[in-house]
């Protein structure tokens, strides 16, 4: 484990940076938010990072407290890689960098990756209230955990029970809801997203 480089500024940004400036290292929180990940299902869902950079960085966030690791149970007995309390609370520092850097998204790039969850977060940002909700896009499922204020924010495939509202919605609206580009109640009113389920939530999104 190398060891910290720091600013060595006494600053309360500065020591943040100290922890979590380093490339990759929130793009890591980002995956951690869906809740436990093997260290096989990161590397998968961060294309562009070495194995050696994402074992560094992810030795590097256990050391500082924003992640910790553990061994499944059998029959699983697979280490996984969580986020603690402490990281789990970088939520907001995620959401607004996601929303500072809507401008920049612009159209795709040949070489940019994309997965289904990574819509999770601008979705997060555009619901008011709280449920559990599943996404269905040409990429695949993912559902969220609108509201939440502890554990998984998000996670991939369908909701682990029945959700408050099934939202389905090409590529798209997904991209420009996550560009700023079109709210939430106008995709729902122009058909672009389509609401089902009883829950409150899916009332609520159906009559904005």
């Amino acid at each position: 484990m190398s060891p910290r480089r720091s600013y060595d500024q006494y600053c309360s940004a500065s020591r943040a940076l100290d922890v979590v400036g380093d490339r990759w290292t929130l793009l890591i929180v980002r995956e951690l938010l869906a809740g436990p990940r093997r260290y096989t299902d990161l590397h998968a869902d961060l294309p562009g990072v070495s194995t050696d950079v994402l074992a560094s960085r992810l030795k590097d966030m256990e050391r500082d407290g924003v992640t910790t690791r553990r061994r499944l149970p059998p029959p699983g007995a697979a280490y996984v890689y969580e986020l603690t309390s402490r990281g789990r609370q970088l939520l907001p520092v995620i959401q607004a960098l996601g929303a500072w850097g809507e401008p920049e998204l612009g159209d795709r790039r040949p070489t940019d990756a994309i997965r289904a969850h990574w819509f999770a977060l601008p979705l997060l940002r555009a619901l008011e209230g709280e449920g559990l909700v599943e996404v269905r896009l040409e990429e695949g499922q993912f559902h969220l955990h609108a509201g939440a204020e502890d554990g998984p924010v998000y996670g991939d495939g369908p909701a682990p029970r029945e959700p408050d509202a099934r939202l389905v919605l090409d590529t798209r609206t997904g991209t420009a809801l996550a560009r700023g580009e079109l709210g939430l109640a106008e995709a729902v009113r122009t058909g672009r997203l389509t609401v089902t389920g009883d829950g409150a939530l899916a009332k609520e999104l159906r009559e904005a």
